[in-house]
């Protein structure tokens, strides 16, 4: 990472700042006699994610399609689909104290993420709507991480250049991305990342 700090932040959402419960899908899994893990696993099918997150489908059609993949009769599977979808994850405390910090030192947070159109519902259900300075939706960009051009209009939504904005995920493939695009990447492994990330926007100690 580049001597000078960064000057603005953009943040993934699910697997940063928003956590799943494993235990939600297998419960659900068990009680309708599923295969271990099938739900995730359909669901991030990339043949199924990709026009989720891409714009070209809706969530609720994403879920339908899941649905019709599912060992089950339509009807069954459909309900299990939507007693899975009821949980929408918990924000990890840490992890938004941190986005809080930030921007306090007058750093703005992007929040970068692949999602669906039921992005801005779940956060408004978790309290996350005024957290961040913007929201780089994949599903509203109709283009999705990593692509070069979603850092672009990221980095244009922040209104700071590449090389001074850090890039914060849990994907490999996502920041390989960002490092191509010039961003300071930096892969999400969990708190104790914290120390280092508040170094990298020189936040006050």
């Amino acid at each position: 990472m580049q001597r000078q700090p960064a000057q603005a932040m953009l943040i993934d959402l699910d697997g940063v700042v928003r956590r799943w419960d494993p235990a939600v899908p297998a419960a659900v899994e068990a009680e309708h006699k599923l295969p271990a893990g099938i739900l995730m696993q359909t669901a991030f099918s990339w043949d199924l994610l990709r026009p989720a997150i891409a714009g070209e489908i809706t969530d609720a059609e994403w879920m339908h399609l899941v649905a019709t993949r599912l060992p089950l009769p339509s009807d069954e599977a459909a309900a299990a689909v939507a007693q899975w979808q009821q949980h929408r994850g918990t924000v990890d405390p840490d992890a938004l104290a941190f986005v809080r910090e930030a921007r306090a030192a007058g750093r703005p947070v992007g929040l970068a993420t692949n999602a669906t159109d039921r992005l801005r519902d779940d956060l408004a259900a978790l309290g996350l709507t005024d957290e961040f300075d913007v929201i780089v939706s994949s599903w509203e960009l109709k283009v999705h991480k990593p692509a070069p051009e979603y850092f672009a209009r990221a980095c244009e939504a922040l209104n700071t250049e590449a090389p001074w904005v850090l890039f914060v995920d849990d994907d490999d493939r996502v920041i390989r991305g960002a490092r191509a695009a010039k961003l300071l990447g930096f892969r999400w492994t969990g708190t104790q990342d914290l120390p280092y990330l508040r170094k990298a926007l020189a936040l006050p100690s």
